[in-house]
């Protein structure tokens, strides 16, 4: 095959793998919103994740276990970090603010996954790149604390700022995994992550004596939600993260928070508020910003 071919081909499927994990992850903010009625947040952070596991098993088991000794070191920070604090911290802010603010936030994880790259990685951009990280947060600081629409004061929304915070862990969670991904099968390294992340949120729940009574009818929901909403979403990520670097997967990644807020009007009924429209266009402005760096 000619390697230039093999080469392009690659790199096209990158694209389409993180516009599918976009439209995918996408879906998370209503479902969980939906399920959170019933289900305390670590309790679906941990059964959402087991069923990830469970889901991407068989991939998994198709491929070799390669792994070297300093593997199992970055593979478990990945897990603690993307796959045990970042959802459980998300689901809590979660239940604590709307879908469709949720859905603006995770492009914080953009932002932060370049800072992390520069600041660990060496990664460096120019001017215009700064700028439009810079824009991009001015953006999730309008969502976190509504300013200046709803009063003269700044509050910081509890649930918002989980969020964020969540979207720390899931980008030191990404500048890790891309220094892997190229010595381990993706659909191998999502299974770890989800099996080691969802069973150390189910011995805290177990720990900590959460009720785990689940609601017949939440059931589909959970089973979405892991099997799709992060299964295949994370599947499909690092593919691209694999085949088009960090900075491009994100960017393309960040659509996400496009399609959250239309399955939030869809299927919640959520209306845009004047801050969130705001919000959008500056974020849009800097995630295009970005592609021109």
């Amino acid at each position: 095959m000619n390697p230039n071919k093999y080469k392009n081909n690659s790199i096209a499927i990158g694209y389409i793998s993180a516009l599918v994990a976009a439209i995918l992850f996408g879906s998370v903010s209503t479902m969980g919103k939906t399920a959170l009625a019933t289900i305390d947040p670590l309790l679906l952070s941990s059964l959402v994740y087991l069923i990830s596991a469970a889901t991407l098993t068989p991939l998994a088991h198709r491929t070799k276990f390669t792994f070297k000794k300093k593997d199992y070191l970055i593979v478990l920070a990945t897990a603690v970090s993307g796959a045990a604090i970042a959802p459980s911290m998300y689901f809590f802010g979660l239940e604590l603010t709307t879908a469709t603010d949720t859905a603006l936030l995770a492009n914080g994880e953009i932002a932060f996954s370049i800072l992390l790259a520069m600041l660990f990685f060496k990664e460096r951009l120019r001017l215009i790149g700064y700028l439009a990280v810079t824009i991009v947060l001015v953006g999730i600081i309008i969502v976190t604390t509504d300013i200046p629409f709803s009063s003269s004061i700044p509050v910081i929304n509890l649930g918002n700022f989980l969020v964020i915070l969540a979207t720390v862990f899931w980008a030191i969670d990404n500048n890790l995994s891309k220094n892997i991904t190229y010595r381990v099968d993706v659909a191998r390294l999502a299974q770890l992550k989800s099996l080691i992340g969802g069973s150390i949120l189910l011995l805290i729940v177990f720990l900590m004596g959460i009720s785990i009574n689940i609601d017949a009818t939440q059931l589909l929901y959970i089973s979405i939600l892991g099997s799709v909403g992060f299964a295949a979403s994370l599947y499909f990520f690092l593919q691209s993260l694999k085949r088009i670097g960090t900075v491009r997967t994100i960017l393309m990644f960040s659509m996400s928070s496009v399609f959250g807020l239309i399955f939030a009007i869809l299927f919640l009924k959520e209306d845009i508020r004047i801050y969130q429209m705001g919000a959008i266009a500056i974020m849009i402005s800097g995630i295009y910003l970005m592609t021109r760096e």
